[in-house]
């Protein structure tokens, strides 16, 4: 796992000494990727470089160097990633090779069968950055779900890349004009969605999809190129479909899901795995165990608030498996002094609170072992979460009432007073029974798409537009009414939107970030591509069922750990954020949303005062609203940005 950058100055005013430091200047902000080894190769006659951080994985000698040219001389390259099938490429490609790396293979794949064909060959995550020296063509590749991150676009006559947006900002041509659309987008979802990013003209590269850039004009930008869709592999594997029985499901899934731990626990390195104890994380350590001769190493962290604390879960299932297991209980102001890290770790504003202790956990990971398994992706593809559920259930129910019905009931959810409500039936049930949990629920009656519905349940503010004053907020691409087939169980496609864009922009970014900075490889053998179309050729009651989800997962399971240690309401792994912004963090939060900062940051100031006001006085449950503007707060200022 690594770091890349790099550019392509279509004007060429520095000369290749000037051109040299400012790539290196690129390179060495992304240190943390790649602790290990510093490459950079330029091609000054067309004015492109290539930048390198490595973090050695496979074949730590030098033959493992980057950026790496291909044997004839042709291409030179810059990958970021893993390739777990390329032991079987090696030897179908034949020949003689340098050393033993994956990056090797690629390169020499790629000449073999053309970029296109050897991206459709390539089980792994990665981002990478080509240049064809006879061509003089400069292509950008990202891995078919995202796991790895890639950046680009034009700054003042160059084009930049990189796998941080922190390695374009130290080129003198990037520009800092923000891009006030992605910043609404982020209000309403924690994330800004693909391919959009915090800055005006620079994009994420979407999943599944390459990029050429040949006859460069600057501010012009040509479409990436799809090898790989999500979205139309889920429609194909869902038409093949699964006539087998639910134990031959599970027979055959746990088949896969052994062989993509197999590959995954290929390395020259200390290996172990994340363990929260859950379905997920205790179903990859299993069948990591399973493969290994020795006892696997896996880690988890503790918090002293018990509602938030999965450690024993955790120690019990490792305790069953016989792995050299390592916790570590953290105070809450331990997790507390990550906050002013966040806007360096991420780059541009992102919310979910849980990539504090993600962080956590990877710091502590990265003193023991330098990659480890993850079992993201388990969610998406089987049905873990709780939304699922409570989706299948009232979508079920409402879709039998009549509209006239529905939509009084709606308007009755959407009268609900916030405050008088929060504070009478908050006492006496729970923050479950809020104001603003009831006029989602009112969303969901409606008799309109369940795409835009779903939109609704998934946005911590409604119409964040009006926070910044802006005309309309046309939301992501995925979101679309129509990107889905109508005729699909609600569920099913609120799953496969998750994998679109919460995965994607949310899960995925939260891990390698949070990861990457502690210079930390993280692996996900559930989102291996074998996974992905197996699952949605199942059945969705081989997946969530009787308000149960990931019934296939759970079967694997069972057969390795015992059914009492898993069994359990998913908690996830959060934060107290309500009790520290009433509490250590409320002096912080308050210097944020002062009217002079707001002002500065263009953010409308009345519906933040409501929603401040309410949470600190009238109890209203509403940090998981105001999170993401303190945090949008605070990356302005850290940046040094305004409106």
């Amino acid at each position: 796992m690594c770091g890349l950058t790099g550019y392509w100055d279509v004007k060429g005013r520095h000369t290749s000494k000037a051109s040299l430091d400012i790539l290196a200047g690129m390179t060495g902000s992304l240190q943390h990727r790649g602790p290990d080894d510093e490459g950079h190769w330029q091609d000054p006659e067309a004015g492109v470089g290539l930048g390198f951080r490595r973090l050695s994985i496979l074949d730590l000698s030098p033959e493992g160097h980057q950026p790496m040219q291909a044997h004839s001389g042709r291409h030179a390259m810059v990958f970021n990633g893993e390739i777990y099938n390329f032991q079987e490429l090696r030897a179908e490609l034949g020949g003689s090779w340098r050393g033993h790396s994956d990056s090797e293979v690629v390169l020499e794949a790629i000449e073999h069968w053309g970029l296109e064909t050897a991206l459709t060959r390539f089980n792994g995550m990665f981002a990478m950055a080509l240049w064809d020296k006879n061509a003089r063509v400069l292509n950008l590749a990202r891995d078919s779900f995202g796991k790895k991150p890639l950046y680009y676009g034009w700054g003042d006559g160059v084009f930049l890349f990189g796998s941080e947006l922190k390695a374009l900002r130290r080129h003198p041509a990037f520009c800092l004009d923000l891009d006030r659309e992605a910043m609404a987008a982020f209000l309403r979802f924690g994330y800004i969605p693909g391919p959009a990013t915090v800055y005006c003209g620079i994009r994420k590269l979407p999943p599944g999809t390459f990029l050429r850039l040949g006859v460069p004009v600057p501010g012009q930008l040509p479409g990436p190129e799809v090898y790989w869709d999500s979205r139309v592999e889920a429609f194909r594997a869902r038409e093949q479909g699964f006539g087998g029985s639910f134990q031959e499901a599970t027979d055959e899934l746990e088949a896969l899901l052994l062989d993509a731990t197999r590959r995954r626990c290929v390395a020259d390195v200390p290996l172990g795995a994340f363990l929260s104890g859950g379905i997920d994380s205790s179903l990859v350590t299993a069948l990591m165990q399973q493969g290994s001769h020795s006892p696997a190493r896996t880690f988890t962290i503790g918090f002293e608030e018990r509602d938030f604390d999965e450690a024993p879960y955790a120690k019990a299932v490792a305790h069953h498996l016989g792995t050299e297991h390592t916790e570590l209980y953290l105070a809450s102001s331990e997790a507390r002094e990550v906050i002013p890290l966040l806007p360096t770790v991420y780059d541009e504003p992102f919310a979910d609170p849980s990539q504090i202790p993600t962080f956590l956990l990877s710091r502590m990971t990265r003193q023991h072992v330098t990659v480890a398994l993850s079992g993201d992706g388990g969610d998406e593809l089987f049905g873990g979460y709780d939304r699922y559920r409570v989706g299948q259930m009232l979508m079920g129910r409402f879709q039998k009432l009549p509209q006239s019905l529905r939509r009084m009931t709606a308007w009755a959810c959407g009268q609900i007073p916030g405050p008088g409500w929060d504070r009478t039936m908050g006492a006496l049930l729970g923050p479950r029974w809020s104001s603003s949990r009831f006029q989602k629920l009112g969303r969901l009656m409606l008799p309109e798409g369940s795409q835009a519905v779903y939109r609704d349940m998934m946005s911590y503010w409604q119409a964040p537009e009006q926070l910044l004053s802006l005309p309309s907020n046309p939301g992501a691409p995925a979101w679309r009414q129509d990107s889905l087939p109508a005729d699909w169980e609600p569920v099913s496609r609120m799953m496969l939107t998750d994998t679109l864009t919460y995965l994607v922009d949310d899960i995925l970014v939260k891990v390698d970030r949070a990861s990457m900075a502690n210079s930390l490889e993280v692996r996900n053998p559930l989102l291996d591509k074998r996974v992905f179309t197996f699952a949605w050729r199942l059945p969705l009651a081989f997946k969530l069922d009787g308000g149960q989800g990931k019934q296939v997962l759970k079967e694997i399971l069972h057969r390795h750990v015992p059914r009492e240690l898993v069994e359990r309401k998913k908690m996830g792994f959060g934060v107290p954020l309500g009790a520290w912004l009433r509490g250590p963090l409320r002096p912080w939060a308050e210097a944020l949303l002062r009217p002079d900062r707001l002002a500065e940051a263009g953010i409308a100031r009345q519906a933040v005062d409501s929603a401040w006001q309410g949470f600190c006085h009238r109890g209203e449950p509403n940090q998981d609203r105001l999170w993401p503007l303190l945090v949008l707060l605070q990356w302005m200022e850290s940046q040094g940005v305004g409106h």
